[in-house]
């Protein structure tokens, strides 16, 4: 029977597979063409290796023979859905698509803009630093735009005691049941810390009780996308939710005043402060600590 060999922290990721990217499809091509039985690599984006039988017409992966794939897309993540091998995207009104990296861990684009930073590390990783910055170990955290869970799993990594999480987008929540670097709220190993809700958290804020939050992760879409993501009314709502001494980071990215004509950041946290936070520069975004 084909073998996988995990690496450490899969266990918490979605366990969805198998996912193709163009060169994982002509690595398992090439091995058919060289008349191998086998194929070792990973089909779950980096997150393990496996061995696949290959016969002539089909391979076989966890006793279930699939097609070879045809030419596959550029910066495009595959998936079989009965039929074929299609993108793992939908459009509904956007385009939403998860996107292959050099580091693994994929992002994802909303009508082609980046939503996660991948330039010079793993979105992965970028998370975890920012995670670090709030010290979940032990609190409660609330992470306000879940996108792929990376904050999430960053904060179930470093033994958050809960983490509540909104993601107002559905077709969002559908990538993430196919990625598997995705935390999956159901696995064992999250011990049912991880609740995740559709939801817009705007919204969703109100019904939250004053000072129920240790810590708060807030990476929302850019201004120009979800202005009301980066409202006083909304950190008012932050304030009155993070306890007394409660750590937040804000990502705010660093847009380019000459081009914006806006300094996000410095707004960022003068609304912050406004709603009764310290603040400081951070990464790619604002610590602020509630007073």
């Amino acid at each position: 029977m084909p073998s996988s060999t995990s690496h450490p922290g899969a266990s918490t990721a979605r366990g969805v597979a198998p996912l193709l990217t163009r060169e994982t499809a002509e690595s398992l091509l090439a091995a058919r063409r060289a008349g191998h039985a086998t194929w070792s690599g990973s089909l779950d984006l980096g997150r393990s290796t496996t061995t696949a039988a290959l016969a002539e017409d089909h391979w076989t992966w966890r006793e279930v023979a699939r097609p070879y794939p045809g030419k596959l897309k550029d910066r495009t993540i595959h998936h079989f859905d009965g039929d074929g091998w299609v993108s793992v995207s939908r459009f509904a009104g956007s385009l939403i698509k998860l996107v292959p990296t050099e580091w693994g861990a994929p992002t994802f684009e909303i009508d082609g803009i980046k939503m996660l930073p991948t330039a010079r590390t793993s979105p992965y990783e970028d998370a975890r630093r920012k995670v670090a910055l709030v010290q979940p170990r032990g609190r409660t955290v609330l992470d306000t735009c879940g996108g792929l869970g990376y904050f999430a799993a960053g904060c179930l990594e470093a033994g958050a005691a809960r983490i509540v999480s909104f993601e107002k987008n559905p077709d969002v929540l559908w990538l993430r049941t196919l990625n598997p670097w995705s935390p999956d709220p159901d696995a064992a190993e999250a011990g049912g810390r991880l609740q995740l809700a559709q939801g817009d958290v705007t919204q969703a804020i109100l019904a939250l009780g004053d000072a129920s939050m240790d810590a708060a992760l807030h990476d929302p879409p850019r201004f120009g996308i979800a202005g009301e993501l980066y409202a006083q009314a909304f950190y008012d709502q932050l304030a009155r939710v993070v306890r007394r001494n409660g750590r937040l980071f804000h990502y705010t990215g660093s847009p380019n005043r000459l081009t914006s004509g806006r300094d996000v950041p410095r707004e960022v946290s003068g609304r912050l402060q406004k709603a009764g936070f310290r603040t400081e520069p951070a990464l790619d975004g604002v610590l602020a600590v509630r007073r």
